[in-house]
């Protein structure tokens, strides 16, 4: 088996002064795990000049697509890391699925309006990335075997060089405030229609999604700085595109396929943070002791039991962690872990193909929930509630949940917030929820 080759250079903590070197290059790509000012993510992975760019086509089924990938894989091929150094990725793939790529891979009709014409699924196959080990304090260059020497050259001359000053990008801002898509009326009537359909049977819970839009200019690589430093989380990541980028503050972790274990950790449960310690504190307890959100999570818990039960080996599906508090900058949340091992003649693209979108934030069962989705939000989700991820030569695959995202693209930035319906829900509190859980990013925004 080839190994790839790794040249060590300075660690740094923060990920955007290397990014930085190559963010202007086709295909830049950062998946950002926050630090050091967010705890739970250990790898930052960052990468550019992909040997080919993988989107959808219009009509193509989601196997078909998935075939390409794995064709890709193929022909860039096998290879392993040296012994005793630790890596999540040794070459191999990095880039999207948007939500809407779900649809595809359940056969279901799309009536929503696309009018943001993200690819469903964008993904670049890369040759090299630069991986930082933040247990280790540790950074380094990862090549691939199959990566032409000079260019090898060429990329550690880059990042071993003194920083040359980059052309200058204008400042990003907003040229009006954020403003939500749905009139409040309509957000009412879709949550009463919601609630009739739960009483007729049809589901228990549904993740309901209201879109917020606000004209800006500027460079969108200096409002992900502004929002790296206002809301650090571990599944944050920058994607640059032709004419625009993605902007993710993720905290959710989708699925993880290391060494054929699986995890995913869906987020359901929400609460605002209170700058008054003791007010701050009341609100996690009340989160922590609520049945509502605890009768919610644990749906998504059951469901996300039962995607993964598609893929793994019959009785290795476990939960470890039920119910558990994270706290970030702007809200607190309820958290579980499930974990299992992945059948054997199946991949990462297997695991993908039973599981997305997530259940957390679908609803319960999966399919009817994202087909009354797809009937009561006018426009598409695009990259919102989709995933960021990487899948490597070995199968080894980390991916997000794209919530707390914005596509900047064309002079508009678009971000998304909902929550989870179900037959309690009051929807005056839903609304706020929705704008509780995007105020930071789009009050971030505004205030560049």
């Amino acid at each position: 088996m080839s190994l790839c080759t790794i040249h060590p250079i300075p660690y740094r903590s923060d990920p955007c002064e290397s990014f930085e070197r190559i963010r202007q290059a086709p295909g830049a790509i950062l998946l950002d795990s926050g630090r050091p000012q967010a705890l739970r993510g250990r790898y930052d992975l960052l990468s550019a000049w992909p040997r080919q760019q993988l989107r959808t086509t219009p009509g193509e089924p989601a196997s078909a697509y998935f075939q390409r990938l794995r064709l890709a894989l193929a022909t860039l091929g096998p290879a392993e890391l040296p012994p005793g150094f630790h890596s999540p990725f040794a070459g191999g793939l990095i880039g999207l699925l948007a939500y809407d790529f779900g649809k595809r891979l359940e056969h279901l009709p799309a009536s929503a309006l696309d009018d943001l014409h993200l690819p469903d699924g964008q993904m670049g196959l890369y040759d090299w990335a630069l991986v930082n080990d933040h247990q280790e304090q540790a950074s380094a260059l990862v090549f691939h075997p199959a990566i032409d020497s000079d260019e090898c050259q060429r990329i550690i001359r880059l990042f071993e060089d003194s920083p040359q000053a980059l052309p200058g990008q204008d400042d990003f801002h907003l040229r009006a405030p954020f403003q939500a898509d749905l009139p409040k009326d309509d957000y009412r009537q879709a949550i009463q229609r919601i609630q009739d359909y739960i009483r007729a049977g049809d589901c228990y819970q549904v993740n309901f999604t209201q879109r917020f839009r606000a004209p800006c200019q500027g460079d969108p690589w200096q409002a992900y700085r502004a929002l790296r430093q206002a809301c650090p989380t571990p599944y944050a990541g920058f994607v640059s595109l032709t004419s625009g980028a993605i902007l993710s503050a993720s905290p959710e972790r989708f699925l993880r396929l290391s060494q054929g274990q699986v995890e995913t950790r869906p987020i359901k449960g929400t609460r605002p943070r209170n700058p008054e310690p003791q007010a701050d504190a009341a609100a996690a307890r009340e989160l922590l002791e609520s049945r509502k959100d605890q009768a919610e999570n644990l749906m998504i818990v059951d469901l996300l039991r039962n995607d993964l039960g598609r893929s793994c080996e019959i009785g290795s599906i476990r939960v470890p962690e039920l119910f558990a508090l994270e706290s970030y900058p702007n809200v607190h949340h309820l958290v579980s872990s499930v974990v299992g091992q992945l059948r054997d003649g199946l991949d990462a693209l297997d695991l993908l193909a039973g599981s997305f979108p997530g259940g957390s934030i679908t609803g319960a069962p999966k399919i009817r929930a994202m087909q009354i989705i797809d009937e009561l939000e006018p426009t598409c989700r695009s990259i919102y509630c989709g995933s960021l991820l990487y899948l490597d030569v070995r199968g080894e695959m980390d991916s997000s949940i794209a919530i707390r995202t914005l596509l900047v693209e064309d002079g508009q930035a678009s971000c998304w917030g909902g929550g989870a319906i179900t037959l309690d829900s009051e929807w005056q509190a839903e609304y706020q929820e929705s704008v509780d859980k995007v105020k930071v990013l789009m009050e971030t925004l505004e205030g560049l």
